[in-house]
């Protein structure tokens, strides 16, 4: 039976199937009537539809953070939860997962993870490569790879855990939520809320990418501080679903991951059954391409903080639980400097991953679909062949093109996983990038 969702019309002059804005308060309906005008519940709601709001903050949130969605559905969600039954999903951890056997201490970089012949679905797919903080305490993250080559059939997945930040890397999925749909591709990222249920469709296959698993609070987009009012990532470029619903009576399952476990629950129905919605609690999608970003142009090469697309806060002023930071193709044009990131030692850690192309400051080796990590604390750099061509290169203006990576940035010591440790293609001789860089001192003034 086919899964296509009935979808709102889209008014002319806007993306197709979507609404722009980053959280804004939206409202759509896919049937003319059925949103409520004037209050969120009234006795009897229009189609004979329930009234039902998914709360992504605190009731008593300060109203500028306050995050909720009023949903009118064909049944409510109690009656899409039978008994749970918990299943094992085993290569999807949460922290705290930290293991004796295996240390996390270090510099790390993996190739490419293969696809395999198994056919993986969303759920199936998932592998852990790093956890920080504490899922139950709702605080740091957890970082993954994906592998799909399965669409999920009359099956269905929420968190309660954290929203995810999905980049893809190869292929192109469809997340079918309960408040519309959101195709995904790279150069693309999309934001799942925690608690919004959804099906994940192959579109193209197979599928890889990264995701960012945030226990804490949302992803926000950054203060821009004396850079004003533009550039970086511009709220006019995220992109909402319209309202879309199934209305389809047939065997279904719901998977549910709740403190780092996983559940089960089988139902007679799809749950994607929302026929219109209003609030500022939704799925969206955003084109990296539009991310307009700033730098030097007279001299020195700033802190990678300044290419930051969006942040989780912590309660610590300026120290994020998570920033997500995108080094795309840009012009470099500092005079009389040393262009790449420079060597440093950082209180945050370092997940890298590369979507496309050549990273200035790793042109071997960190690969597209690799990954590295650098802990916290803990030295790193460009490698010599970087070095030596950054500090001999003619310094007239280069465009950097062709390139696309990224960073998931956390407050928080990040944990390897024992798979990401002992099965993924870990590169054994990644520290010996930098043996090779040579001594220039010898005591006489001038540069070498």
């Amino acid at each position: 039976m086919s899964q296509e969702l009935t979808c709102a019309k889209t008014p002319m002059g806007l993306h197709a199937g979507y609404m722009p804005g980053f959280g804004n308060d939206f409202e759509t309906e896919s049937l003319p009537g059925a949103l409520p005008q004037g209050q969120n519940s009234p006795q009897k709601c229009n189609y004979g539809l329930y009234a039902e709001q998914l709360s992504g903050t605190a009731f008593t949130a300060p109203r500028g953070h306050n995050e909720r969605t009023w949903c009118y559905r064909i049944r409510p969600s109690v009656k899409h939860t039978a008994r749970f039954q918990k299943i094992d999903v085993p290569l999807w951890k949460s922290a705290p997962h930290i293991l004796s056997d295996v240390i996390s201490l270090g510099q790390y970089r993996w190739d490419p993870v293969p696809h395999g012949q198994q056919e993986l679905t969303w759920i199936t797919g998932m592998r852990t490569v790093t956890t920080a903080g504490d899922v139950n305490i709702q605080t740091g993250m957890a970082s993954h790879i994906y592998l799909v080559t399965k669409s999920m059939e009359d099956e269905y997945f929420y968190s309660a855990d954290g929203e995810l930040l999905v980049v893809p890397q190869e292929g192109r999925l469809r997340f079918s939520t309960e408040l519309g749909v959101i195709d995904v591709e790279p150069k693309e990222v999309a934001l799942i809320p925690r608690g919004l249920v959804y099906r994940v469709e192959v579109l193209e296959g197979p599928c890889r990418g990264f995701v960012c698993e945030n226990y804490g609070q949302k992803f926000d987009l950054p203060n821009r501080g004396p850079i004003g009012a533009n550039c970086l990532a511009n709220p006019r470029d995220f992109k909402t679903p319209v309202a879309a619903f199934e209305d389809r009576e047939v065997p279904s399952a719901v998977t549910l991951k709740w403190c780092g476990q996983f559940h089960r629950t089988e139902i007679g129905h799809s749950p994607l059954d929302v026929v219109a919605w209003h609030g500022n609690y939704a799925p969206c999608k955003y084109d990296l391409r539009t991310y307009s970003p700033v730098g030097a142009i007279l001299f020195d090469h700033p802190d990678p903080s300044i290419f930051t697309v969006l942040t989780a806060p912590s309660g610590q002023e300026g120290t994020a639980n998570i920033d997500f930071v995108l080094f795309r193709d840009r012009w470099s044009v500092a005079e009389h400097s040393f262009r790449p990131p420079w060597y440093h030692k950082n209180v945050m850690s370092e997940l890298m991953g590369n979507i496309y192309g050549i990273y200035d400051a790793k042109p071997k080796g960190f690969v597209p679909g690799g990954m590295s990590l650098h802990n916290c604390m803990l030295p790193h750099g460009p490698d010599r062949n970087a070095f030596e061509g950054a500090s001999n290169s003619d310094l007239k203006p280069e465009r950097l093109t062709e390139t696309m990576s990224f960073m998931f940035e956390t407050r928080f010591p990040q944990h390897v996983t024992e798979w990401a440790a002992k099965s993924a293609p870990l590169q054994d001789d990644y520290i010996d990038c930098w043996t090779s860089l040579d001594k220039k001192f010898d005591g006489t003034p001038g540069t070498k």
